[in-house]
C-alpha cells in the first residue's frame, strides 16, 4: 500500500468520521467534500452513484409514508402495544420483537419511536429495569433492516451480487437472515433479561423515587395509544402496503412470470469498435448509443428486474392509499418516516459514491494486498463490513463494501453470510434511535455512559451480531 493510498483512504475515513459526528444528511454532505479531494485533487477517476438503490428507496419510503400519513402506522403501534401490556412480564423478549416486526414491514427503523415510550412505560410499571428492553428493542428496530424485502440493504445486496454471478433472490437472501437475525435478537434479550439491578434493589432509581418531582416524572406520566381511535381508511392503508410487500415477494419467487423485452446488448469479451474517423468506442458505449456492430453488440432479451418492479409496486401503492385510504401526501412529507428516508438517500448517495471512487481506483491494489488473506479465510470479509461502526446506514455499507468484496474473489454465499455483521453503527451511540431511547426512559437506566463505549446498547448489540452472523453463515453455506 503505497502513501499516496493511505493519504486517500485516510480522507475518505475522515469525511466518513465527521460526518457521524454530525449525523443526519452531514454523512452524505460531507462525503461530497471527500469526493471533492479525490477527484479535483489527486484527479481520481469518479465512481458511480447508486442510482438503483437510490430509486428504490424514494418509492419505499413514499409508499411508507404514505401509509404512515393515513394513520396506518398508528394502527400498527396499537396492536404491537396490546401485546406487549397483555404479557408485561415478557417485555425484554417481546419490545424487541415488536421493533424488529415493524422494521421488516416498513423497511427503516425510524418507526418505532412511538413504541419505546410505551416499552419504558410499562417496564417501570411492572418494577422491571426498563434498560432490559430497550437497549435491545433499539438494537432489533436496526436489525430489521437486512430481514425486510423493501430495504435498501437487502435490494442492494441482490442486484450487485446478480451483477456478479451469484444468482440470489430477496426471499433467499430473507431465507437466511431473517431466521439468524431472530436468533441473535432472542440470544441478546436472553442475555439482557437479568442485566442490572431490579428497580426495587437499584440505590441510584430508589434516590430519585424520594424527590417528589422525580417520582412525579417517572411514575406520574403515561405512554399509550390505546385511547387512539383508529379509522377504517387507516387499516384499509396497511392492507395496502402489506399487499405490496406480498406482490414483491410473489414477484420475486416467480420471476419467469415478469416480462422480457428485445435490446442490444455487448457481445461477451467484445474488443472496441474504431470509427471511420479514428473514434474509439468501447461495447457498453455502442450499447447504450442502441447501435448495432457485428461482432461487438448483438440483439438479445432481458427480463424486467427487481429493482424495477419494486419501484412501480411501491409507487402504485401510494396512488392508491392517496386515492381511497384518505392518506394526505403533504402529511406524509412532514412525517418521521418520509423525512428520515430521504436523510438516507443523501448518506447512501454521498457515502457510496465516495467509497467506490475509493476502492474502483485501487482494484487491483486491494486484489493484491487481501485476496490471500480473505481467500484463504472468506469469513474474515465480515471484518470488513464493520465499516458500518462509522457509516450509520445498512444500504450504504453494502452498496460501498459488497463491489469490492466481490472483486476479491469472496464467494457469493459467504458474503450472504455475514450479511449481519453490516450492522455495525451501535457501537458508537450517536444513532437517533438509541439516543431518543436513552431520553424515553424516565428511569434513567438506559444510558449512554460515562466512557461513551459503557452505554446501554454496545452488550446486546454485540450478541446479536455475533450470534446472528454465525447462525447466517451456517445457513448460508447449508442452502447454498
Amino acid at each position: 500500500m503505497t502513501i499516496l493510498m493511505i493519504i486517500q483512504l485516510l480522507i475518505v475515513l475522515l469525511a466518513l468520521w465527521v460526518g457521524s459526528r454530525y449525523g443526519s444528511l452531514a454523512l452524505g454532505a460531507i462525503s461530497g467534500i471527500g469526493l471533492a479531494l479525490l477527484v479535483f485533487g489527486f484527479c481520481m477517476k469518479p465512481g458511480t452513484p447508486p442510482t438503483d438503490v437510490i430509486y428504490i428507496i424514494i418509492a419505499a419510503v413514499t409508499c411508507a409514508g404514505i401509509m404512515q400519513a393515513s394513520g396506518g402506522m398508528d394502527w400498527l403501534i396499537q396492536i404491537a402495544e396490546k401485546m406487549l401490556r397483555k404479557h408485561p412480564d415478557r417485555i425484554t423478549f417481546l419490545a424487541p420483537l415488536c421493533t424488529f416486526f415493524l422494521t421488516v414491514l416498513v423497511g427503516t427503523g425510524h418507526v418505532v419511536y412511538t413504541l419505546m415510550p410505551i416499552i419504558c412505560d410499562i417496564s417501570i410499571k411492572k418494577g422491571i429495569r426498563p434498560e432490559r428492553p430497550c437497549g435491545v428493542a433499539s438494537i432489533a428496530s436496526q436489525v430489521g433492516i437486512t430481514c425486510s424485502p423493501i430495504a435498501a440493504a437487502v435490494v442492494a445486496f441482490v442486484t450487485i451480487s446478480n451483477a456478479n454471478g451469484f444468482d440470489v433472490s430477496i426471499p433467499q437472501v430473507l431465507m437466511v437472515s431473517f431466521p439468524a437475525c431472530l436468533c441473535g435478537l432472542m440470544a441478546a434479550a436472553a442475555a439482557s433479561y437479568h442485566r442490572g439491578k431490579d428497580l426495587d434493589k437499584d440505590p441510584e432509581f430508589q434516590a430519585k423515587l424520594k424527590d417528589p418531582v422525580q417520582y412525579e416524572y417517572i411514575y406520574g406520566n403515561s405512554a399509550t395509544t390505546l385511547d387512539k381511535e383508529i379509522p377504517q381508511s387507516a387499516k384499509n392503508a396497511v392492507f395496502v402496503f402489506l399487499g405490496a410487500l406480498i406482490i414483491i415477494v410473489l414477484f420475486a419467487i416467480f420471476q419467469d412470470i415478469l416480462p422480457s423485452y428485445d435490446t442490444i446488448k455487448a457481445v461477451k469479451d467484445a474488443p472496441d469498435y474504431t470509427f471511420p474517423d479514428g473514434t474509439v468506442a468501447t461495447a457498453a458505449e455502442l450499447v447504450k448509443a442502441k447501435m448495432l456492430i457485428p461482432g461487438i453488440t448483438e440483439m438479445g432479451t432481458v427480463q424486467l428486474k427487481m429493482n424495477v418492479v419494486i419501484q412501480i409496486v411501491m409507487i402504485s401503492a401510494a396512488a392508491i392509499m392517496i386515492l381511497f385510504c384518505k392518506a394526505s401526501p403533504v402529511k406524509a412529507v412532514k412525517g418521521a418516516v418520509w423525512q428520515s428516508g430521504m436523510v438516507a438517500v443523501v448518506a447512501i448517495f454521498g457515502i457510496a459514491w465516495l467509497a467506490d471512487t475509493y476502492f474502483s481506483n485501487y482494484t487491483n491494489e486491494m486484489q493484491a494486498m487481501l485476496g490471500d488473506i480473505v481467500a484463504k479465510y472468506n469469513w474474515s470479509i465480515a471484518f470488513v463490513f464493520l465499516v458500518s461502526v462509522l457509516i450509520n446506514s445498512q444500504g450504504a455499507v453494502v452498496v460501498s463494501m459488497l463491489p469490492l468484496a466481490y472483486s476479491l474473489g469472496i464467494p457469493g454465499p459467504v458474503l450472504l453470510g455475514v450479511l449481519p455483521s453490516v450492522y455495525g453503527y451501535f457501537f458508537i451511540p450517536n444513532y437517533p434511535s438509541d439516543i431518543a431511547t436513552v431520553n424515553f426512559d424516565r428511569s434513567g437506566t438506559t444510558v449512554i455512559g460515562k466512557y461513551l463505549l459503557n452505554h446501554s446498547f454496545m452488550m446486546p448489540g454485540l450478541v446479536h451480531i455475533v450470534t446472528a452472523t454465525l447462525v447466517a453463515y451456517g445457513l448460508s453455506m447449508l442452502f447454498f
